[in-house]
């Protein structure tokens, strides 16, 4: 079975002005789409066909560089889109806990989140993870994905340009700012804390 552009998890203008709705038009509609179809082209016919997106990237990885490169995207992205939320609720439970202990306050974890996206050079993502009980901030360059690592990841920020510069121009921090003091899904770590095992791609 053929892999699917999964919806966004809601309107395409609900993370104005942040994310306009024609970024995601971009973004979700071209960008995503694309490398949904770059994957389904890559494993048609194959022992890899029906296989689920988790294991699609293992098996890549190290071996097959270009299925790895769309394969992870796919799941990246479907990940961020999770990842994002229309409303500021901050944190709650074990993830409020959780990122005390790490950082000592959401605040500092906002600022963590900032410099180490900023500071990242080209393109990526920046991570929150779990790992071992305690959260981290980590960045990966281009397509590298946590999706198959032995982290647990909890939340993502695309830094790929396209992400942000019909928004903010060549101005990542000014994105990184919107997203993560306002449109960050706690809702969604939370989830993921709890299941303690990568999210699995949904289409």
């Amino acid at each position: 079975m053929a892999f699917t552009l999964i919806p966004l998890p809601f309107d395409d203008e609900a993370i104005a002005p942040a994310i306009s709705a024609e970024t995601f038009s971009y973004h979700h509609g071209k960008h995503h789409k694309a490398y949904v179809d770059k994957t389904n082209a890559a494993i048609e016919g194959t022992d890899l066909d029906g296989k689920d997106l988790i294991t699609v990237i293992k098996s890549a990885r190290g071996g097959n560089q270009g299925l790895f490169n769309n394969a992870a995207q796919v799941w990246n992205h479907g990940f961020f889109w999770h990842s994002l939320s229309p409303s500021a609720v901050g944190p709650s439970g074990d993830v409020a806990n959780k990122i005390e202990e790490s950082f000592g306050s959401l605040k500092e974890l906002g600022d963590k989140l900032k410099e180490k996206g900023a500071g990242h050079f080209a393109s990526g993502w920046v991570w929150l993870i779990e790992k071992d009980g305690k959260l981290s901030v980590e960045d990966s360059h281009d397509a590298e994905t946590m999706a198959d690592g032995d982290a647990n990841p909890l939340l993502v920020i695309d830094l790929w340009e396209h992400a942000y510069y019909l928004d903010h121009q060549n101005a990542r921090p000014s994105y990184l700012d919107a997203v993560v003091d306002g449109h960050l899904n706690w809702d969604f770590a939370a989830e993921n804390l709890a299941r303690g095992t990568a999210w699995t791609y949904p289409g």
